[in-house]
């Protein structure tokens, strides 16, 4: 594969990541129920550029345990400090908020809370059993941390029975120590894989961005890394940088090379591979969902 010479941060976006401003009546709608219940996403939070076409589709990414991260990721836009206390009462209010916008299929996130003794693996599976009793139909995707390596926690999660769990990989093992320095690619993987282990039924989902300084064959290798601890369904998206404090794009990867990417992974052998510009976690998850989710 020829690559564009690295360069970084590149003066301006390729005309390919423009998208169009977000709007219309489903938009407004499901902000005002994210306001009037008091609720995060990470649509919002990480400032994701599909928001407008999501929302609209009526599809939203909840983002749990509070807007502010115990971790500093440097390529990540959502708050860092200190944050508050969780609130118990949440996953009802969330599954209240499922209810009323009417989802099919529901990405459940949160923020890293080191703070707190399971990471806030308790809050996860509270958000799976209050949809189920609203709506047993609904199919729900969970985008868990990596709980420091717990495997205490990671049960809590997985005897939920979530529909597909995601942790994302982020980036290649080089880069870790840059990009995200509170996490360990190696424990990234293991989680992945215990988890299947732990129910080889589960649905298993990792995602990478591309454009932080990887080479293209650390990029297929790390792919390779996720199809040998079982993951089944991987993301691919590129890397926008969200402000000037944050790591620059070190390179825009092309339509072309984004295909090229989904065919390599769907030769390895992931069951779907979602790979584009503004593809990120959760984009078009309703559709992987009703693929392959264990329903």
């Amino acid at each position: 594969m020829d690559l564009v010479p690295l360069t970084r941060s590149p003066a301006r976006k390729p005309a390919w990541l423009k998208v169009r401003a977000p709007g219309g009546p489903n938009y407004a709608e499901i902000r005002n129920v994210m306001r009037r219940l008091d609720l995060h996403t990470v649509c919002e939070e990480a400032r994701c550029p599909n928001v407008g076409e999501c929302w609209e589709h009526r599809a939203a990414t909840f983002m749990v345990l509070g807007d502010t991260c115990t971790r500093n990721c440097a390529y990540c836009a959502v708050a860092h400090g200190t944050p508050g206390e969780y609130d118990p009462a949440e996953p009802a209010r969330l599954a209240k908020a499922v209810e009323q916008i009417g989802l099919q299929h529901v990405v459940i996130t949160s923020v890293d809370r080191d703070d707190l003794p399971n990471g806030g693996a308790e809050i996860f599976a509270d958000c799976v059993t209050e949809i189920r009793k609203r709506l047993p139909d609904t199919t729900v995707e969970l985008l868990i941390p990596d709980f420091k390596g717990s495997e205490v926690a990671l049960r809590m999660v997985v005897d939920a029975s979530p529909d597909i769990l995601n942790h994302n990989l982020e980036t290649v093992q080089r880069l870790y120590r840059m990009a995200r320095p509170g996490g360990q690619y190696l424990r990234a993987l293991q989680l992945l894989r215990r988890a299947k282990q732990m129910d080889p039924d589960l649905v298993t989902k990792s995602g990478m961005m591309c454009g932080l300084g990887e080479e293209w064959d650390e990029l297929l290798g790390a792919m390779q890394d996720l199809r040998r601890h079982d993951v089944e369904l991987l993301t691919l998206g590129q890397y926008l940088r969200p402000s000037d404090g944050h790591l620059p794009v070190a390179r825009y990867y092309t339509p072309a090379e984004f295909d090229e990417l989904r065919l390599a992974g769907l030769e390895m052998g992931f069951r779907h591979v979602e790979s584009g510009p503004l593809v990120r976690s959760s984009y078009h998850a309703w559709e992987q969902a009703a693929r392959v989710a264990r329903i």
